[in-house]
């Protein structure tokens, strides 16, 4: 019999460490992962995925990752039930995981939260700059309208940006002025 289980998304809450009576530390948390199909309107869909995690593993967990944290965990399947405080039966459907991997640095973590909060002002900025861009634009169109033409070496006028269109001339360049 085979029962095995490799998922990736991110925590949908920060996980909830626990210890056993015996002192066996348990993470329970629940994966979001996206589906792999978009529905109707165009959305991606997420499966929320009820986890826990034992022992290191769980310790471990909870001391590199928090909430929105991607991850990777293998483990497998295990159905369980119990009677709650009614008396009726509940059944649980869990992935135990056996291993984990944290798919980003801290690093990124960090510039995404910082990328997310500043992502307001950086939108606000936008039709600023947009602004400032369109008038600098104009300025410049302006003074290249009123700006005289500069005659080049053989005395006629040179309309094209480019200084080294004069081909056939030689550029007086010493051997010592090549940064090579």
């Amino acid at each position: 019999m085979i029962n095995s289980t490799v998922l990736v998304g991110r925590l949908t809450r920060d996980l909830d460490l626990r210890y056993t009576a015996s002192g066996a530390a348990v993470a329970s948390f629940t994966l979001a992962v996206n589906r792999q199909f978009t529905n109707a309107n165009g959305e991606r869909e997420a499966d929320f995925i009820s986890c826990v995690a034992w022992r290191k593993a769980a310790e471990n967990l909870a001391n590199f990752t928090h909430k929105g944290s991607l991850i990777g965990i293998t483990g497998n399947i295990q159905t369980r039930s119990y009677d709650n405080s009614a008396g009726t039966r509940i059944y649980v459907t869990e992935i135990v995981v056996g291993s984990f991997s944290l798919l980003e640095s801290q690093k990124s973590q960090n510039h995404e939260q910082s990328d997310q909060r500043n992502n307001q002002s950086v939108q606000q900025n936008n039709q600023t700059n947009t602004d400032l861009q369109n008038n600098t634009q104009q300025t410049s169109n302006n003074q290249n309208k009123r700006a005289p033409q500069q005659g080049n070496a053989a005395g006629g006028f040179n309309d094209s940006p480019d200084p080294f269109s004069n081909k056939g001339q030689e550029i007086d360049i010493s051997d010592d002025d090549l940064p090579f």
